[in-house]
């Protein structure tokens, strides 16, 4: 039997010789096309292409030794000088080879990754594949040479939870129809897997949804970022240092992937005991006291060091970049409307989401499932990127679903060869909806109007908008480079301070909030009317507005152009025209809540909604989603048929029952890992 554990197969053979094949020509059309490097005919290309996989396998152990003591920016030093030095060794020691600069090597290995990517894309292979393509081979010989089925009966459960940011439950279905998303399909036609909607509340955006979805609680979160009166600042949730001081507000100790689960590319944590690229932790520290934010090293080496894939993730994240710079350009000749500008660094930003980032995600869940972690969550923000730049339904936002399904589809064979037998959920935290930005309707900023309707156009403002982009890329940075930023415990100021502005006003999407920081309290409509007599009613009545929503002796109030409801009293009649008739079925109980949280503003003011579902971010995306109106509350939940949706957890919303907030779809995903095992 010893024997048989490392004597290979024919299988494995086989494995051997097509990846000696694709590297053998990915080298030899480098060699081709760079100047610096030549060969005398296809033989030492060849021989230069075993090298290759020879010091890979050679250099595998003494890197994982090195990544778990330098860490995860260790493990990227490294690979990446183990892939240049293996090719290079490979090309300089071959004879018939010749190499005459070192940039020559890097070009090779970049030209090489690109082609060797292309060619599995002709030969139908899913090119998000080769990313975890080792980890799929060494599966399938581990399953081969112990003569076991490669999914057993007998293996404990897990779950896997997929998260696709912003992507509403009618986009998928759109995606399906359009024949983009052919593993949901399957999942879906096989009857594998429900499809089914739920209701993401006001603020539908995704630091609260990710908090009630991984921490059963959203109520310290009114926004996308606010005006945190106990510290007198602005607390932004892409930021680690107030990711950190929200999870730590909010956490019991018992999320949901509490007992050793594992975290990949999220906000907050939901209590893992392995984390990777969560914005909560990019700051934490390791026993020895150095930043560990990233995760543990190790599992970043495969990524890092396995000739190719890096240099290929790489190079088609410039690839993707120009198709930024084409699509954008094509809505401009075409006229496309609603539009925003889509250059700048979002172009950068991309690339490295869509590409980059998607590819080391996937590479870590892979190697999550492989090592049998119980439960595993991860967040793919492909489509939510392109479509607050394109639009939700833009064609190359349903682009990006396609790429997402083929994660999927990646994650499922993966999960076969894992030593659990995983169940695969998948869910959105919101969805989006289409709207030209507030500030294309007016030429005035949400803080422009507010000042103007205050009689105080050079009061000092915040204005805080756009920035939700960089969130995971931000966590990626500020864990691997100095930050002269301050943290939460040090940034307390005096509310009448000098630096303290009369008034803030953030943006999520279509809902907006306002502050006026110089009071240590929440202002009423009765305060405001004293002050400044024609704020509410002007906000109310300025085009692109459409519900302002503020404390009064009455209970809160919903002020419309032409009317006002009581949001407290189920019973209250609108007095006048009502300005909740064009929302949602939930809008009178969702404002009623928002305005309630602990951090909300002193105004809360939400888009004009049309009848097609379109709103005005009060930020510069043509695809937003933060308050009501359109799809953006619209969110997911693919889930095994075997795991139903409990009745009780369900709300009436409209003609149906949902679940409603991400609170719910917690309990849901808790409920089902109870039911499987999973926790206590």
């Amino acid at each position: 039997m010893a024997a048989r554990d490392w004597r290979p197969t024919v299988a494995d053979l086989i494995d051997a010789a097509v990846g000696l094949a694709t590297t053998a020509l990915g080298l030899g059309v480098a060699v081709a096309l760079v100047d610096g490097v030549s060969a005398s005919s296809w033989l030492p290309v060849i021989g230069a292409a075993l090298l290759v996989g020879v010091g890979d396998w050679l250099l595998r152990a003494p890197l994982r030794l090195l990544a778990g003591w330098a860490g995860a920016m260790g493990a990227f030093v490294a690979g990446l000088a183990a892939q240049v030095a293996i090719v290079w060794l490979a090309l300089v020691v071959m004879p018939g080879i010749g190499v005459r600069s070192g940039w020559s090597v890097l070009a090779v290995l970049v030209i090489a990754a690109i082609v060797m990517a292309a060619a599995r894309w002709v030969w139908g292979s899913n090119d998000s594949e080769y990313v975890v393509a080792d980890v799929l081979r060494r599966a399938r010989r581990r399953a081969r040479r112990a003569g076991v089925d490669p999914r057993p009966a007998h293996r404990e459960p897990g779950m896997l939870v997929v998260q696709l940011d912003g992507v509403a439950h009618p986009v998928l279905e759109q995606a399906i129809e359009a024949g983009l998303a052919p593993t949901v399909q399957r999942w879906l036609e096989s009857g594998t897997h429900s499809l089914e909607r739920w209701w993401a509340r006001i603020p539908s955006t995704t630091p609260a949804s990710m908090a009630g979805l991984l921490h059963g609680d959203s109520t310290q979160i009114p926004a996308f970022r606010w005006w945190d009166r106990d510290l007198a600042r602005l607390v932004v949730t892409n930021h680690p240092a107030d990711a950190a001081l929200v999870e730590r507000r909010l956490t019991t100790g018992k999320g949901l992937l509490a007992g050793g689960g594992t975290a990949v590319s999220t906000m907050f944590s939901g209590d893992a005991a392995q984390t990777y690229l969560v914005m909560s932790r990019t700051r934490a520290k390791g026993p020895d006291g150095e930043p560990s934010g990233l995760g543990p090293g190790p599992s970043f080496l495969r990524f890092f060091a396995s000739p190719f894939v890096l240099a290929r993730a790489v190079s088609l994240t410039l690839g993707e970049m120009a198709k930024e710079l084409f699509q954008a350009r094509a809505q401009r000749v075409r006229g496309v409307e609603p539009r925003i500008g889509r250059g700048g660094w979002y172009v950068v930003l991309r690339g490295v989401t869509n590409v980059l980032m998607r590819d080391l995600s996937t590479s870590l869940v892979a190697e999550a499932l492989m090592r049998g972690d119980p439960t595993v969550y991860v967040d793919l923000v492909d489509y939510d990127e392109i479509a607050h730049h394109a639009g939700p339904t833009r064609p190359e936002s349903l682009r990006a679903l396609e790429g997402l399904d083929r994660v999927l589809g990646i994650f499922e064979r993966v999960a076969a060869a894992a030593p659990r037998d995983y169940a695969i959920v998948v869910v959105s935290d919101h969805g989006q909806a289409l709207g030209a930005p507030f500030e294309q309707l007016g030429g005035a900023s949400l803080l422009d109007v507010v000042r103007d309707l205050m009689a105080a156009p050079a009061a000092s403002g915040v204005h805080a908008g756009d920035g939700e982009d960089w969130g995971p890329l931000n966590a990626l940075l500020t864990s691997t480079l100095p930050s002269a930023g301050v943290g939460p415990d040090r940034d307390r100021a005096d509310p009448g301070a000098p630096g303290v502005p009369d008034v803030v006003t953030v943006a999520s999407g279509n809902l907006g909030l306002v502050w006026f920081p110089h009071e240590p309290r929440r202002l009423s409509f009765e305060d405001l009317q004293v002050r400044w007599p024609g704020l509410v009613a002007g906000l109310a009545a300025r085009q692109g507005v459409g519900v302002v929503v503020v404390d009064s002796a009455r209970g809160l109030v919903a002020v419309g152009r032409s009317g006002l409801v009581l949001l407290e009293h189920d019973d209250a009649e609108p007095e006048g025209d009502d300005p909740l008739a064009g929302y949602a079925p939930r809008a009178r109980a969702d404002l009623a809540r928002a305005a309630r949280l602990e951090h909300s503003g002193d105004l809360l003011v939400v888009s004009a909604v049309s009848p097609r579902g379109h709103v005005h971010a009060f930020e510069e995306q043509v695809g937003s989603h933060g308050g009501i109106g359109g799809d953006q509350n619209s969110a997911l939940l693919l889930h095994p048929v075997a795991w139903e949706v409990a009745d009780e957890l369900r709300t009436p919303v409209g003609d149906g029952a949902l679940l409603v907030g991400a609170e719910s779809v917690h309990a849901q995903l808790v409920r089902w890992l109870v039911d499987a095992g999973l926790r206590a």
